[in-house]
């Protein structure tokens, strides 16, 4: 029933999809808290930066973004982001900042509302004692944002590995490129969709499982 699978790599496909899936969770990250930092920023500048990109990427469907990142970036002005085969490599990485320049304006959000957990008191108490802005956000209010934003930033996970399969739309070799290989060649639509679902399942219910725990555990007793 299975023997057909033989010839294809279904555990490599889903591995570059875990890898896309990290790589872009660990710049997200990076640039979301930035983002939620610039919005909440007594800098007005800032403040309508953070706001104008969080409003407009969000309302940008991923696979423009995506298509913009291989063919805007790549084929238009050459850029690659290195050295290597644009299929394999090239795209691979492309796509990985398409899904951070996505993906963080969700962060941003989902960090924000944590931001917003926090008692004003707190911020005011440490800016009494003499903390910058830089210094309360980072050292009073946004440990504490994180526990509270456990949450959100799960579902926005477990959306970014759904999110990697648009990747397929500029040839990155993983799950959904594979399946549309192999629905294309075998007589096995049903079954191969199963595979392909299960497999994400399998990435993504551990996921929420494990992190909706954390969550619990590191929530913030008000």
């Amino acid at each position: 029933m299975f023997d057909f699978l033989d010839g294809y790599d279904v555990l490599g496909a889903f591995w570059t999809t875990v890898q896309l899936t990290l790589l872009a969770a660990a710049g997200s990250l990076i640039w979301g808290t930035l983002l939620a930092a610039m919005r909440v920023g007594p800098v007005p500048l800032m403040r309508g930066f953070g706001t104008a990109y969080v409003n407009i990427v969000r309302n940008i469907p991923l696979t423009v973004i995506i298509l913009f990142s291989s063919l805007g970036l790549y084929s238009t002005l050459g850029i690659s982001l290195g050295a290597g085969d644009i299929v394999k490599t090239a795209n691979f990485r492309l796509a990985v900042l398409g899904l951070i320049v996505y993906t963080s304006a969700f962060v941003c959000e989902a960090i924000r509302s944590g931001i917003n957990t926090v008692p004003v008191g707190q911020a005011e108490a440490a800016r009494a004692l003499g903390l910058s802005f830089t210094q309360v956000l980072f050292v009073v209010v946004l440990p504490q944002a994180f526990r509270a934003a456990v949450g959100p930033l799960t579902n926005v996970l477990i959306a970014l590995t759904k999110n990697t399969t648009v990747a397929a739309a500029i040839g990155v070799g993983e799950a959904a490129l594979l399946m549309k290989d192999m629905v294309e060649k075998e007589a096995q639509l049903l079954l191969i969709s199963a595979i392909i679902a299960f497999g994400f399942c399998c990435l993504t219910l551990p996921t929420g499982l494990i992190l909706g725990w954390v969550g619990k555990k590191v929530a913030v007793k008000r």
